[in-house]
């Protein structure tokens, strides 16, 4: 039964595809970020389904005029797509081409169907669908591990969909974590009252989620997440009683095994598994200095430490240089310095106020980012290069908003019989 859903769903969102080229954008974060094959048992889950989303999206595109738009001029664009050529380059002259080729493959796999959302995604409106639709892929699987997770007494560690790119627990904490944010900017969007109810209800569930996956590297992005939320809160009289409540209910039912493995933060030299990290972050850093360009190319850890790198910032430099770290560093807190300047410019006008919950909440989302990247290595992750784009679009949509608004509000010049003189010729005739 799970199989015959599966391929339904596939169906309809191909229907969806061809109906509109739009639609197929939200199909596509739908199944790249629910996985929802992995909860099948039987022949669904080798059908290579979201190639053949991406394939109809491509032909869709391809034979509709609708809904197309230019890619924005925007710097981030350039230096994303130079950032894959230089992964091209860096395979070439990698340390071991025969492991390097297939990742570029994967990567590039990744990175291709996103140029669709900066191709289709031409309104704010379809902007708000596409977010609704990754928060709630995303929100699904963490509200249904933090039911779990309460109903267990947080004694099982929560994961993610077996197979997908966060199916660990370390991964998948960082995701909710990143996810929280997006649904908090629907929460805040959306005037129905049951469905803020519902997000209301997810949000301390998909927390009471990552903190039962007991993963030490989304403790310290929770750290950087929640004050951010906190300091963005338009009602922190209510914020920060809710942050106290979940503290005191964490000190009090979280199992002593959450505790103890929290404490190695602090006596890492005494942890095994931390000093091992610490090992392997020296080996790559040795190995960058060593070959400063080009690094060592994907999957240079099998060669370097024969342990994978733990850690998105040595896993950037280790295998693609300092040339690849700058490139990659410059999109993640470029578009957080972006983003912080963004609401700046629609200060005071009512009506765009949507521009400031889209900047804060995205640059919330990014910051648990660049938190749990320090000890995970989610390098190639696509959702960090989604949420890049979409800011990229709440940019444009920003800017051609205030331009329209300057437009009709900027003083018409007044025409002769309407006020004003009428132009007399001059002596010269």
């Amino acid at each position: 039964m799970r199989d015959i859903a599966v391929v339904i769903l596939a169906l309809g969102g191909i229907a969806l595809a061809l109906r509109a080229p739009w639609l197929g954008v939200l199909v596509l974060a739908f199944f790249g970020y629910l996985n929802p094959h992995t909860y099948a048992w039987g022949f669904s889950r080798t059908l290579p389904i979201y190639l053949v989303l991406f394939v109809v999206v491509a032909i869709s595109y391809l034979t509709s005029s609708k809904d197309r738009q230019p890619i924005p001029k925007d710097w981030r664009i350039p230096v994303f797509y130079f950032l894959w050529f230089w992964f091209f380059v860096t395979t070439l002259d990698a340390i071991n081409f025969s492991l390097a080729w297939p990742k570029l493959i994967d990567v590039s796999k990744i990175y291709l169907p996103l140029i669709f959302t900066l191709l289709l995604i031409n309104t704010r409106q379809k902007l708000f669908y596409l977010i609704a639709v990754i928060a709630a892929s995303f929100g699904l699987i963490a509200v249904k591990g933090g039911l779990f997770a309460v109903a267990t007494g947080f004694g099982y560690r929560t994961l993610g969909p077996e197979g997908s790119h966060f199916g660990g627990n370390n991964e998948f904490a960082v995701v909710t974590l990143m996810a929280i944010p997006l649904v908090i900017l629907c929460l805040r969007e959306i005037t129905d009252r049951r469905l803020k109810l519902v997000l209301m209800a997810a949000v301390p569930l998909m927390f009471a989620s990552a903190i039962s996956s007991q993963s030490r590297g989304a403790l310290v992005a929770m750290v950087v997440l929640v004050p951010l939320l906190f300091w963005d809160s338009k009602r922190k009289y209510l914020a920060l009683p809710a942050i106290a409540v979940g503290v005191v209910l964490a000190l009090q039912f979280l199992p002593a095994e959450w505790f103890a493995r929290m404490h190695t933060i602090r006596t890492y030299e005494e942890d095994a598994s931390a000093m091992g990290r610490i090992e392997v972050w020296r080996d790559g850093l040795a190995y960058a200095l060593a070959n400063p360009i080009t690094g060592g190319g994907f999957q240079a850890w099998v060669w370097v430490t024969n342990r994978d790198w733990h850690s998105s910032y040595i896993e950037a430099l280790a295998e693609h240089g300092f040339v690849g770290l700058f490139l990659w560093l410059s999109l993640i807190f470029g578009t957080m310095l972006s983003l912080t300047r963004l609401p700046r410019l629609a200060k005071g006008i009512p009506e765009m106020a949507w521009v400031a919950n889209y900047a804060t909440m995205l640059r919330a989302s990014l910051a648990a980012y660049a938190a749990g990247a320090l000890f995970l290595g989610i390098t190639y992750w696509d959702l960090l290069y989604h949420l890049i784009l979409i800011s990229v679009l709440v940019k444009k949509f920003a800017l051609d908003e205030l331009a329209e608004r300057q437009k009709r509000t900027a003083p018409v010049p007044a025409r002769a019989g309407f006020g004003q003189a009428p132009l007399r010729p001059s002596a010269a005739g």
